[in-house]
């Protein structure tokens, strides 16, 4: 019966750990390609201050717009836990308010461009060359923000249910737009800066509509649901509750990547420019361990809807297990293969030996921030928000300090910080799991 509380097993195998993960590992690897082929386009005119502006422009967009990513998170999690307790009409409910805040983000977002601007151009401490072409970047791309947002929801929705194989589909669909337009706007018509964020913004209204049609698909029809459901006040509470818990935490790690590449820009447009090319490595790695994240995501949420506590914590020795031996993979993949990587994404030789310097490591981050991804994962699908916030935060005052103290050690001491950073954050999410495993499912087996 809808709305029952389920007693079914969750059934958590190596195969179905695979299943979940390795679609999402794909589509996580192509996230971001937004904001890559934006700088690999850019990059192959061979100018580092376009170069240094795409990828500045990426930071504050992921700055901006991962601060709402909550949206995708929340609404992975308790479409996870409305699946497992058996409760479909539920899941059209959360999808339904999780868009409804999308759309009036979105908006919020577009009329705050110039002050949010204002506050973000100083920050980055880039040059005049590079400023004024991140603000071309900006006020174009901006535009998009309401799609962008939805897009986080419609794909949580998709996760939340166990499909990966759509939020696959999805993000290649958006991402081979964004390269064909990005691409053609750029080379062909000789829009610089101005063609990679159009062509960015297309691709994310083509998203929306793309998205809207698969849920359809799958019997799923929000814009069904009564605005009396859509608005209940306790409902309404919890979903802004859990999303403003994730966008503290989502901000904070944001700062942290915002840090990084202002410091590093404050250093001179070489190094932004390299650092820009080894954050996207960094990128890749994380999004790839992502795929894992996301199947304990719905793993461990689905486990909690159907009150299966042996299936949850199977979900989460799985999940780490694999989440390490990836790790380890990637990290060797980038060391051998790094190079290459460097010299297909600029032509700049300064940047090109700059950045090989550095490699080590970018190559060292999947390895790691494996357990710190994975925990991402299981944190959300449990909807465990509130610690995975505080958590957070503790890691950004570690972060801090050792940034501070090794501040004499130049570019080195920030990539040092920021290993430091991804360490932190999983051992701490490691030792309070297994208090918040015991509090969920107190008195069951």
């Amino acid at each position: 019966m809808e709305g029952s509380v389920s007693s079914r097993r969750i059934v958590v195998t190596h195969r179905r750990m695979l299943a979940l993960a390795l679609p999402m590992t794909l589509s996580h690897v192509t996230t971001p390609l937004l904001g890559l082929v934006d700088a690999t386009v850019i990059g192959r005119l061979g100018q580092a201050h376009l170069l240094g502006a795409v990828a500045l422009g990426a930071v504050v967009f992921d700055f901006v717009f991962w601060s709402f990513g909550s949206l995708r998170m929340a609404t992975a999690g308790m479409t996870a836990q409305a699946t497992g307790a058996g409760d479909r009409h539920e899941v059209d409910r959360a999808l339904a308010r999780a868009l409804l805040v999308a759309a009036v983000t979105g908006l919020l977002l577009i009329l705050l461009q110039w002050p949010i601007a204002l506050v973000a151009f100083p920050l980055t401490g880039a040059s005049d060359a590079v400023q004024g072409a991140l603000a071309t970047y900006f006020y174009i791309r901006i535009w998009a923000a309401p799609f962008t947002l939805a897009n986080y929801v419609i794909l949580g929705s998709t996760l939340g249910r166990g499909r990966t194989d759509l939020g696959l589909f999805l993000q290649v669909a958006i991402n081979v737009a964004n390269i064909l337009l990005t691409s053609v706007l750029v080379l062909v018509f000789q829009w610089s800066v101005a063609g990679a964020a159009i062509g960015t913004a297309i691709a994310e209204v083509f998203g929306v509509g793309l998205g809207i049609l698969v849920l359809r698909r799958l019997g799923s029809n929000p814009f069904s649901v009564a605005w009396r459901e859509i608005l209940n006040r306790a409902a309404m509470l919890q979903t802004l509750s859990m999303n403003r818990d994730i966008m503290i935490r989502n901000i904070a790690l944001m700062m942290a990547f915002a840090v990084f590449s202002a410091m590093g820009a404050r250093t001179g447009d070489v190094t932004l420019a390299a650092n820009a090319v080894l954050y996207n490595m960094f990128m890749i790695g994380g999004y790839f361990l992502d795929g894992f994240a996301t199947a304990a995501e719905t793993l461990c949420g689905q486990s909690i809807g159907a009150r299966d506590a042996r299936g949850f914590r199977r979900a989460v020795t799985l999940s780490l297990g694999w989440s390490f031996g990836f790790g380890l993979a990637v990290s060797a993949a980038f060391l051998v293969g790094g190079r290459m990587f460097i010299d297909f994404v600029t032509t700049s030789p300064d940047v090109r030996a700059y950045a090989r310097d550095y490699l080590v490591y970018a190559a060292l981050t999947p390895l790691v921030g494996a357990a710190a991804f994975v925990f991402d994962g299981i944190y959300t699908g449990a909807t465990w928000t509130k610690a995975m916030r505080d958590l957070m935060l503790l890691a950004i005052v570690v972060y801090g300090a050792v940034i501070f103290a090794a501040g004499s050690l130049g570019n080195t001491g920030l990539w040092i910080a920021l290993l430091v950073f991804l360490g932190t954050r999983g051992l701490g999410q490691a030792a309070l799991c297994p208090r918040l495993t015991r509090r969920t499912f107190a008195g069951e087996a």
